[in-house]
């Protein structure tokens, strides 16, 4: 589906980012790997070129201007060109009710999840113009509920999705498609820690804990890191190409929207 076109993939990590990497070089593309921690986006750029196809790590600070800039030069000058956006780096702020949490914290969080999100398709549109390029913005489920201690994430992933709705209003124009996946549960190392300490809690087994919250979604599984990527990877490719402004929920039907 991304036969040679380049995709940049902001906050690549072990989950999640890894997974849109590699899913996009086994679907044809080259790809540009951002994020602070250079050990890790070495070891999946080798990753990326062990599919054949090449990549890019460069390390990057998405909330510094400069550092941001320097990225987007980066990838121009090693491919000549961008034809596709992740914007997939996230900072969860603590879970606190609104009512106490810290003001600081909860800018934090735009930092990362609004600010520069904004930032980097600001600086990678021109290029992204040149070859009718797609931006995908990685949200959260959080968008479709209201549960105690997550209103500061809300609030920012919420940001996130007006922020993309409106940009795909502003660049469509110049052919830039601009979309969303909000993905829910996500059956990868961070939740598996996360259930392991939960099963700790209760003395129960993380199957138990799997099984439990499994049993809430209408396919009755968590979906896999590779099956998100999949649908990041369906809004970057021409089989969306006259979809733009949407998101798209990737939850395995814990909730419908």
């Amino acid at each position: 589906m991304l036969e040679d076109k380049v995709v940049v993939v902001s906050g690549v990590g072990p989950g999640l980012g890894r997974s849109i990497a590699l899913r996009a070089a086994q679907s044809g593309a080259d790809v540009v790997l951002a994020a602070r921690t250079e050990s890790r986006i070495a070891e999946i750029a080798r990753e990326v070129e062990a599919t054949g196809r090449r990549a890019l790590a460069v390390p990057t600070d998405i909330t510094d201007d400069e550092s941001a800039s320097a990225l987007v030069k980066a990838a121009t000058d090693a491919f000549g060109r961008v034809d596709a956006l992740v914007n997939n780096a996230f900072a969860v702020p603590p879970l606190v009710d609104l009512g106490e949490v810290d003001f600081a914290d909860v800018r934090a969080g735009f930092e990362t999840n609004v600010y520069a999100a904004l930032r980097l398709t600001r600086l990678f549109s021109p290029a992204l113009a040149e070859h009718r390029g797609s931006v995908v913005m990685i949200n959260s489920a959080v968008i479709r509920h209201s549960k105690r201690l997550f209103g500061s994430y809300k609030m920012s992933k919420a940001a996130l999705l007006s922020l993309a709705q409106s940009l795909a209003t502003e660049l469509g124009p110049q052919g830039i498609r601009v979309n969303t996946v909000a993905p829910g549960y996500i059956w990868a190392d961070a939740l598996r820690e996360g259930f392991g300490q939960w099963a700790k809690q209760r003395e129960v087994t993380v199957q138990d804990i799997y099984d439990e919250v499994a049993a809430t979604l209408d396919l009755g599984r968590l979906p896999e890191p590779d099956e998100v990527a999949d649908s990041v990877l369906f809004l970057l490719s021409p089989l969306s190409r006259a979809v733009t402004g949407h998101c798209l929920d990737v939850n395995a039907g814990e909730y419908h929207h």
